[in-house]
């Protein structure tokens, strides 16, 4: 016997207006990036953005997304951006969606007057799509942030 459900627990709440739903999907979208979009545009050489590995040096270093620059988040001034164009659009990125260290930095950069998106996922997702990658250890990093004891 099929009995059909009375209540939804995906409509408890109303849905938006659509042109609510359209501002708010917009506004969205402005913030953000995904890891196919970032992928494409690194392959193709787009030279609009700048990709900013907010992570630790080290991190950086044994593991990072093609053409990222490393600038940890507790570096960023105007001293460290100087050489950065306001012409281009930041992306950064950080471990993953766990570790808010990419939306940090991107409130530093958009303070400095810089246009700036977040990649959703970091470097855990980009990795787990099967980006590339460079850095001494490559795709053998750890893909997390791990705490040390």
């Amino acid at each position: 016997m099929n009995i059909k459900p009375k209540f939804s627990l995906s409509l408890q709440i109303e849905p938006a207006s659509p042109s609510i739903a359209y501002r708010y999907f917009m506004n969205k979208l402005s913030y953000e990036t995904d890891i196919a979009d970032l992928s494409v545009d690194i392959k193709k050489g787009y030279e609009g953005i700048i990709v900013i590995d907010v992570r630790d040096p080290k991190s950086y270093e044994e593991c990072h997304i093609p053409t990222a620059l490393s600038l940890p988040s507790n570096k960023i001034s105007e001293e460290t951006t100087q050489s950065f164009s306001k012409d281009k659009v930041i992306i950064t990125y950080c471990w993953g969606p766990a570790c808010n260290g990419a939306t940090r930095a991107a409130v530093k950069f958009a303070n400095l007057g810089f246009r700036v998106k977040e990649l959703i996922g970091g470097i855990e997702y980009w990795r787990k799509e099967g980006g590339d990658v460079e850095g001494t250890l490559g795709d053998k990093a750890n893909i997390y942030w791990q705490m040390k004891s």
